[in-house]
């Protein structure tokens, strides 16, 4: 892997980074994460320490009815524990001594036809550093064998609800399962929570994610340019991101969005293909992250696309930074995320009465929830193999029920090592404006004038991907934030800026 990150850099001048070498480490930590947890669950339970858990990997998907493959991407549980690329496989950790074990397919012998080499279980036993490796058709007795136990043998299995998605992870299926007792409750929050705080192992590979990203963040607004199709702009992210970086994969699908469509939240989808072609004027939202051996970023700059800033968007994208920085800035463990949620909307508040937007008192708007006009989502998520990271609601927290506060992916007290995105936004959504415009509870506060300019605008995100520690917060991403440090970079500037004392 060396070799090639030293090829890499030498062939692009415009990146200094090279893939990293994955440590497998990683994922023996997780799973004694995840033994430790279980261990103290059912001390507490006065359960006997003993059982397997036991999750089913991803499988490849054709497209539709058709021969075509999906390319695969591991489910994110599994990934965590075991860290495998390959589809097909099953694995399962002794609770009672931490041993690992992977099953892999039995593949034909036309596999090393069509897909190349069929791999001695020796080769899994030795790149995942698992304790044993065995075929998936011997689960039932090796289980049994290895099981220290009376009776059937225990397996914990994955089900529970994603709070973020709603919807329920999908527990292994195994052939005689009526030889097993199957526990379904007991996994699921627990290692939900394990993935809520990240390793120094797990950091390291979100840095690398927000590193290349954020070097592709700034190829793509030095490239930009009046006259472009938006999705020009997600063609050099994803080239960067993969030639330089070694990314395959996104964290999820590109947002390009420019003009009117910078208010569309979701932008970027099959119906809204990022197709708009790029016009003098514009501001442009881009929301786009790699992803690096399953671990993910999430960043959003927003920018002019003729490269200078006019009156109208410095306020805009002012007020969002602002909020951007303060939020960050008063994060640290032991701080309710619903706090920095209306903290960001005040401070957006607080920008468009200052300059003249929006008119009366700030505490009136925020008791009637104007700023969920302006930014209906909430303010960030966790983050780490899935974008939106699980864990976000514990069992007992209630989502509220209040516009905007109800879009919170989380509203837990932060905490040492967790890994949660910023993203304040300022949009103007008519499909949200027209009807408050309409109310008279919160039509006195609109300046009918001012409100008018901006009826085109689209909107500001500005997002970073942060990292909780016990003295407050590091910032991962590292892309302009400054409508100067923008202006600069785009007129050519380099980035990160030249240390001028040198």
């Amino acid at each position: 892997m060396e070799e090639n990150g030293e090829a890499m850099k030498m062939a692009s001048p415009s990146s200094s980074l090279s893939p990293p070498e994955i440590s497998m480490e990683l994922h023996e930590v997780n799973r004694s994460r995840i033994v430790q947890s279980l261990q103290q669950h059912l001390t507490d339970s006065s359960r006997p320490l003993q059982g397997f858990v036991f999750l089913q990997g991803g499988e490849e998907q054709n497209r539709y009815c058709t021969d075509h493959i999906e390319l695969f991407r591991q489910e994110s549980y599994f990934a965590y524990l075991f860290g495998v690329r390959e589809p097909g496989f099953y694995g399962a950790i002794d609770i009672a001594t931490g041993k690992s074990i992977l099953f892999a397919p039995r593949l034909p012998a036309d596999y090393a036809v069509w897909l190349g080499e069929i791999k001695q279980l020796s080769y899994f036993k030795e790149r995942y550093m698992v304790s044993m490796v065995c075929h998936t058709d011997e689960i039932v007795e090796v289980l049994h064998t290895q099981y220290g136990g009376l009776g059937k043998p225990l397996l914990f299995f994955l089900h529970g609800l994603n709070t973020d998605s709603s919807k329920f992870s999908k527990p292994a299926e195994l052939k005689e399962m009526e030889k097993f007792d199957i526990d379904l409750k007991t996994l699921h929050p627990i290692l939900t929570e394990c993935r809520t705080v990240k390793s120094d192992l797990e950091l390291s590979l979100i840095q690398y994610a927000n590193d290349v990203s954020s070097e592709a963040h700034v190829e793509v607004m030095r490239n930009t340019k009046v006259g472009m199709k938006e999705y020009q702009l997600e063609s050099m992210f994803l080239h960067h991101i993969y030639m330089y970086g070694g990314c395959r994969h996104c964290s999820y699908t590109c947002i390009c969005a420019t003009g009117d469509n910078s208010s569309v939240l979701h932008y970027g989808h099959a119906a809204a293909p990022n197709d708009r072609v790029l016009k003098y004027g514009d501001m442009a939202l881009l929301d786009m992250g790699a992803e690096y051996h399953f671990y993910g970023s999430d960043i959003t700059c927003s920018f002019p696309v003729n490269g200078k800033f006019t009156s109208d968007q410095h306020i805009i994208y002012n007020a969002v930074l602002e909020a951007h920085d303060l939020v960050i800035s008063r994060m640290k463990p032991g701080v309710c995320w619903v706090d920095m949620h209306k903290l960001a909307e005040k401070v957006i508040l607080e920008s468009l009465k200052t300059k003249g937007v929006l008119i009366g008192d700030v505490d009136e708007m925020m008791a009637e929830r104007l700023g969920a006009i302006f930014m209906p989502h909430g303010l960030g998520h966790f983050l780490g193999i899935d974008t939106h990271d699980p864990g976000g609601y514990t069992k007992g927290m209630e989502r509220p029920n209040e516009p905007g506060l109800k879009a919170l992916r989380t509203i837990r007290e932060l905490q040492d090592g967790m890994v949660i995105t910023v993203e304040p936004g300022c949009y103007f959504i008519d499909a949200l404006l027209v009807p408050a415009m309409k109310c008279s509870n919160k039509s006195k506060f609109f300046s009918q004038e001012d409100i008018s300019r901006f009826k085109s605008f689209g909107g500001v995100r500005i997002e970073s991907d942060v990292h909780v520690t016990s003295s407050g917060a590091h910032n991962l991403t590292n892309c302009p934030r400054e409508t100067w440090e923008i202006e600069a970079v785009m007129a050519g500037a380099p980035w990160p800026p030249k240390n001028t004392g040198e």
